[in-house]
């Protein structure tokens, strides 16, 4: 197991990461569960949206019937 060392800067603790534990960008996410703290990156793109696969084919189809709907006039004045 990898140890590192804490240390305080100002009135917060800070952890020096080693190097291959070091992550990308300048954000990361901290959650307390139990004597645990997990630390993962914040994700500021939609890369994740890739995990997801392909949409089923039920929902496209409905979402294209939908885009086909003529929208529907409305009468506004009473709001006036």
């Amino acid at each position: 197991m990898i140890t590192a060392k804490l240390f305080w800067t100002g009135n917060s603790q800070a952890i020096r990461l080693p190097k291959a534990f070091r992550f990308a960008g300048e954000e990361v996410r901290i959650e307390k569960q139990g004597n645990k703290v997990i630390i993962e990156p914040v994700v500021n793109n939609w890369d994740w949206l890739d995990e997801l696969g392909e949409l089923d084919p039920t929902f496209v189809s409905a979402v294209q019937s939908e885009r086909q709907t003529p929208a529907q006039e409305r009468e506004w004045s009473c709001f006036e």
